[in-house]
């Protein structure tokens, strides 16, 4: 199985970064707050040892958007939040007094909306960094625990190792807090590597002085 090398890692770190900046600043614009970022954390495990990376270990519930990307790459992003800071969310977006009724009528919409703005940000800045096109599915609004969600039909098999990227946000004045997820399938990490490779050296060649 291919590997990362470190300076491949970092890259991908470094594209993963600048791709959930972009999103935080929309879901700011969104939330009119400031939005706290992790920094992002890459691994290559077992869907279900990722479960385990979940809040509650994956047993607490949850809403997740969910978008599947196909190219030289592919994999499936994800946007989760725990149940409880759904709600949260949605009055966040569309204003305090709106009344919770609406507000619940609204949710399956409103975070639908918001997961899609977010991913398509994430990943285009993916997609345009590695000079590659990607195919992005339409967002899918999923409900249940951290295994109904990263083992479900949509997303993948319990055993199949996937390169796990995992950045944890919050917004500073709500009790607001959620996961932005990259599964990458490994049968294209290879492909990845060349891509990482070829933007490590297109970056080392941009900063080498004319005539060196």
């Amino acid at each position: 199985m291919p590997i990362l090398e470190d300076i491949e890692q970092d890259a991908l770190t470094e594209l993963v970064n600048i791709g959930v900046s972009r999103a935080a600043t929309h879901l700011s614009r969104i939330v009119s707050d400031q939005v706290v970022l992790s920094v992002p954390a890459l691994t290559v495990i077992q869907r279900e040892q990722a479960v385990a990376q979940l809040p509650e270990g994956g047993a607490e519930p949850m809403v997740a958007i969910c978008e599947r990307f196909k190219g030289r790459i592919s994999g499936h992003a994800l946007l989760i939040f725990p149940e409880t800071n759904s709600l949260e969310l949605v009055r966040a977006s569309v204003g305090d007094r709106t009344p919770l009724h609406e507000i619940s009528v609204l949710e399956e919409d409103a975070i639908t909306e918001i997961g899609n703005v977010l991913l398509n940000g994430c990943l285009s800045v993916l997609a345009n960094s590695l000079h590659e096109s990607l195919s992005i599915s339409l967002p899918e609004f999923v409900r249940g625990d951290g295994r109904s969600i990263l083992f479900s039909g949509r997303v993948g098999a319990p055993d199949e190792l996937v390169l796990f990227v995992q950045v944890d946000f919050s917004v500073r004045s709500r009790q607001i807090q959620g996961f932005l997820i990259l599964t990458l399938d490994l049968p294209a990490l290879s492909e990845l590597k060349i891509l990482l490779q070829e933007l490590v050296a297109g970056l080392s060649a941009s900063k080498t002085p004319a005539g060196h």
